[in-house]
């Protein structure tokens, strides 16, 4: 016997809002459902429910939707391109390694900010706020240019 789910019962049993789902339909991720005949309603089967637990998965793996998409295409076709499903995250790591990067310069950006802070704090004036606001008036002027 094959479970039916409507897309509340399918968003609750994998844990996500219905909104989700329906976003997902539009971007192609889950299959267009079935209606049912009384009522018109969205149905899906546990087929679908694997599909969204495999996407979830692959989110919190790190995958974009991009990604997602590309490897259920690999999973829904003949055969496992192990070596493009390589390279697919050779890419996401690279993307992971800069953004790693970036966090790590607004991270010390962050601590030298709160360093000046706290040693120009008696005059009453923030040095970051200055600093900013000096920034801002230079751009500001060079965009007039």
């Amino acid at each position: 016997m094959t479970t039916v789910f409507t897309i509340g019962q399918l968003a609750q049993s994998a844990g996500v809002p219905t909104t989700t789902l329906r976003y997902y339909e539009r971007r192609g991720l889950l299959r267009p459902p079935t209606r049912s005949g009384s009522g018109n309603y969205r149905t899906y089967g546990e087929a679908e429910l694997e599909r969204l637990r495999f996407i979830r998965a692959a989110q919190a793996t790190g995958f974009a939707l991009e990604d997602i998409a590309t490897l259920l295409a690999f999973r829904d076709g003949d055969t496992e391109p192990c070596k493009e499903v390589q390279n697919l995250i050779a890419e996401r790591l690279a993307d992971v390694g800069q953004r790693l990067n970036d966090f790590h310069r607004v991270e010390r950006v962050l601590k030298a900010s709160l360093k000046r802070c706290r040693q120009h704090e008696r005059e009453g004036r923030c040095a970051v706020i200055n600093t900013l606001s000096a920034a801002s008036g230079r751009a500001r002027g060079r965009a007039r240019r």
